[in-house]
């Protein structure tokens, strides 16, 4: 069978490169801004994953073969919060920290049993009606304080928390 769908890897193809090299993604934290440029809340994902688990979970998704990074955030954000969220891409692509996951624990916050995954994390402000699709069950707002507590904290996995706090400290938030 023909493959006419360029940039995707069929399952098989895909485990076998993730058994073999890393993989890049991008991340995306999408925050709502006041009109300072403050941060006001956070968005998370909610999302049941494959052994049945609830977690909470940031925007997230590989970059294709041949595709811009700029237009993997784009593709990620619009999967994942909806076609009308209106997310506002930095000008600059420098994230604000790089992620590496790896699939033994402990080498990195972040964990991925799959694979070593290496992932451009980035701030994204969003102005308009968010709606989950795809695997997300729901998209639920909190306070830059709500999201680093324990409880939410406690429903992050692989590292997503780490990651979340990050976001938050780059952008200012005293938290």
């Amino acid at each position: 069978m023909t493959e006419t769908t360029p940039g995707w890897l069929s399952s098989d193809d895909l485990e076998q490169a993730r058994a073999q090299m890393p993989i890049l993604y991008v991340e995306a934290v999408p925050v709502r801004v006041d009109d300072s440029g403050e941060v006001t809340s956070v968005g998370l994902l909610l999302r049941i994953g494959p052994d049945g688990t609830v977690s909470r979970t940031l925007v997230s998704g590989r970059v294709l073969h041949h595709e811009r990074v700029r237009d993997a955030l784009l593709r990620h954000l619009e999967k994942d919060l909806g076609p009308v969220a209106l997310p506002r891409v930095p000008a600059s692509l420098q994230p604000f920290t790089v992620a590496e996951y790896f699939p033994t624990l402990g080498i990195t916050p972040f964990h991925d049993p799959r694979q070593h995954a290496v992932s451009l994390a980035y701030i994204v402000p969003v102005t308009g009606d968010c709606r989950p699709r795809q695997d997300a069950l729901d998209l639920v707002w909190f306070t830059p304080q709500e999201a680093v507590s324990r409880a939410v904290q406690s429903e992050m996995p692989g590292g997503h928390g780490v990651l979340l706090k990050q976001a938050l400290a780059h952008a200012g938030c005293v938290i």
